[in-house]
């Protein structure tokens, strides 16, 4: 890498971004300009002097990918300097409903954003996994000659992010893993929304990132010194088995007449203050949103770089497609996103004559099965791989040769005790493209990365959850363990679809439909205990999220359940044949994927006539939208044996038999129709 050679348009390029921080934020009314002045010096030489893209196709495979972890308007102004589809209209309508550039950056939504950051330590966490990508894919492709994939992944973070405990599990693996292609720029600014970090910040955060074993960098002067932030990126660029953290010293909202406080973070800067930052910097005070010709030939010139470095990339590639077709068709398949062809075919199929398992058993079953079919596979799990079952054979860990656990090459993660770590990375590694990650834990733990799941839904990334002991079946660990309130909140967040089979058939339908759903991640909630097979399940049955898996006809009343519960269900709807009740049994494994069916389908599956009980080892919440009425935990569960809990909280056949007559009697003494819970005037 060259040294630094100044050009004459360098600090009004750098003004340029600081002037219209400040009129974005001004114009909304509403934002944080405080950073993106402060940190507008690193921005700039960042991306003249070493970002590889090519703004004019933004998902060019082996592009350089930028995470602001902590801000928004300067990524914005960015991507508009740099020739994105974002215009200058587009910056003026920041934060408002319906503009190319919300409140905080969202993947999918705005071209140039890899991953949606906004609750602070995301964005540095799923960097991490757009890290570990870049490694994978250079030492499953790249040949002697052909140095395919070698993109690095940039990062600006924050006090606030660093503070997340998120951060710091993803900066921790990140060290264990020594991923070289990853480069921190911390904006060390000294202030939060509370004010002076002095407040509640004062640990020494290089001393930190040394014992992740990082490679730690410093550049005192980040208002002015261009040299030595270029300096720095260029020693970090070196650095092949460590990640690198620059802290940069930066006064936040530079130029402002609150310069270095907590003032000029988190709202826009008064009128008169904008006017005199212009006059400093020696722009027309009575203009808004100007940006001087030299500025836009800067950036220009980086344009035409990225253009020339995808076409040299192509020619590279198409050279690496006549020496390693195989390799080539392969590559060229993942970074299109579309799985091998015929896949399916080879998830398991079961009959009631085959013996119960434990629905986590059958996830391994099925990985086992598809996975040397979908080399995109990368999975993983929070310390509890013997547990999960989330590792098959074929599998080698994804660890730095060095270790002699494994290599880069690797297809499983050992994600240690880092379940929101684990769930950020996961977001990075889907981001990247060509991956669909696979990562498991506890159903409980799941509560643990909600922040992580959250942008998984925001963002489309196809994370795939493997989340076993999904409920009091759990036993004897007791309700520290018993995730009884975890699915209601999971259920109720959009864009997820959230699977608890019931049987073999309908663990492979969760992963035909998981596997096939490119923007929706998914949580297989997962028993410990074994669930016999379902007379009348299929995969096909099973993959519309919900069916009918025992038919009456003129049923006095219909039970819906999932999971665990449904074999259950099914004793009950015996005993209450036994006594003249006939009972209808429905499966719902995925609400989701069932409210996606037809209106019709739906209709017909929990049809008017007959009053419908719901059964789940859970909290009641959200059933109210299926059924009648709900039969389930009030509470917390309970510590003992598995069948002991069933019992105590009266989830068995002989119970719900008793649960269902009272009902049946009820609706009866009522006298009046039975509409379906489904048949309303407002859908949503």
């Amino acid at each position: 890498m060259a040294s630094f050679s100044p050009l004459i348009a360098d600090d009004l390029a750098v003004n340029t971004i600081r002037t219209l921080a400040a009129d974005v934020v001004g114009k909304a009314n509403s934002g944080h300009p405080g950073a993106p002045m402060g940190m507008a010096p690193a921005a700039h030489v960042l991306f003249t002097r070493f970002f590889n893209a090519n703004p004019k196709n933004s998902k060019w495979f082996n592009r350089d990918r930028f995470v602001l972890s902590n801000g928004c308007a300067l990524q914005y102004i960015l991507l508009h300097l740099l020739g994105y589809k974002l215009t200058m209209d587009d910056l003026k309508q920041f934060r408002q409903i319906g503009s190319k550039t919300p409140g905080h950056p969202e993947a999918g939504h705005t071209d140039g954003i890899e991953v949606t950051t906004g609750p602070l330590g995301q964005g540095i966490s799923s960097a991490v996994g757009l890290a570990i990508a870049q490694a994978h894919f250079a030492a499953v492709y790249n040949k002697e000659g052909f140095d395919l994939i070698n993109n690095y992944t940039y990062v600006f973070t924050g006090d606030g992010c660093l503070m997340e405990g998120v951060s710091s599990e993803a900066a921790s693996l990140a060290g264990h893993l020594k991923l070289g292609n990853l480069i921190v720029v911390y904006d060390d600014n000294h202030i939060s929304i509370d004010g002076d970090t002095a407040a509640a910040f004062t640990e020494n955060v290089e001393a930190r990132f040394l014992a992740y074993g990082w490679q730690v960098l410093h550049v005192d002067d980040g208002d002015h010194d261009l040299a030595g932030i270029h300096n720095a990126i260029a020693e970090a660029r070196k650095e092949k088995e460590k990640p690198t953290i620059i802290r940069l010293r930066t006064t936040i909202g530079y130029g402002s007449k609150l310069e270095g406080t907590h003032g000029v973070h988190g709202a826009p800067l008064k009128a008169d203050d904008i006017a005199s930052l212009k006059t400093k910097f020696n722009f027309p005070a009575d203009k808004t949103f100007y940006v001087p010709d030299e500025t836009y030939k800067i950036y220009s010139d980086v344009v035409v770089r990225g253009a020339d470095l995808e076409a040299k990339w192509n020619d590279l590639l198409a050279a690496y497609g006549r020496k390693y077709p195989n390799e080539h068709a392969e590559l060229t398949r993942r970074i299109s996103g579309e799985l091998p062809a015929g896949w399916e075919s080879f998830l398991p199929v079961y009959t009631p004559a085959d013996p119960a398992q434990a629905s986590r058993k059958l996830s391994e079953i099925v990985l086992a099965a598809v996975y040397p079919k979908i080399p995109d596979l990368i999975g993983g799990s929070a310390d509890l791989t013997g547990s999960n079952l989330t590792r098959v054979k074929g599998h080698k860990d994804f660890q730095h040769p060095s270790t002699g656990l494994g290599d880069y090459s690797g297809t499983y993660i050992r994600y240690g005790v880092r379940e929101h770590a684990m769930g950020a990375i996961a977001n990075g590694l889907a981001a990247y493209g060509g991956i669909v990650p696979y990562i498991g834990t506890f159903l409980n733990f799941v509560s643990y990365a909600a922040g992580a799941v959250r942008l998984s839904a925001l963002s489309g990334h196809q994370v795939i959850w493997v989340a076993t002991h999904d409920s009091i079946g759990l036993g004897e660990d007791g309700p520290t363990h018993q995730p009884v309130e975890t699915l209601a909140h999971f259920r109720a967040t959009p864009n997820i679809d959230v699977w608890r089979p019931a049987d073999g058939n309908e663990t492979s339908a969760a992963y035909l439909v998981a596997l096939r759903s490119k923007t929706t991640p998914s949580i297989l909630s997962l028993s410990r205990q074994n669930l016999p097979n379902l007379e009348g399940s299929t995969i096909e049955k099973a993959s519309k999220g919900g069916y009918v898996v025992h038919e009456e006809e003129g049923e006095d009343l219909t039970i819906v359940s999932c999971g665990s519960e449904v074999s259950i269900v099914l004793e009950a709807a015996s005993k209450l044949k036994a006594e003249g009740i006939k009972t209808r049994v429905v499966s719902l494994p995925s609400w989701s994927v069932f409210d996606r069916q037809e209106e019709s389908y739906k209709l017909s599956v929990l049809r008017s006539g007959a009053p419908i009980l719901s059964v789940e080892a859970l909290s009641t919440l959200g059933w109210q939208k299926y059924s009648h009425e709900q039969y389930g935990l009030k509470a917390w569960g309970s510590s003992g044996p598995y069948q002991k809990v069933y019992e105590h909280f009266g989830i068995t056949g002989s119970n719900l038999a008793v649960v269902g007559k009272k009902i049946v009697d009820f609706y009866k003494k009522k006298g009046i129709p039975v509409v379906s819970p489904l048949d309303k005037a407002i859908h949503l």
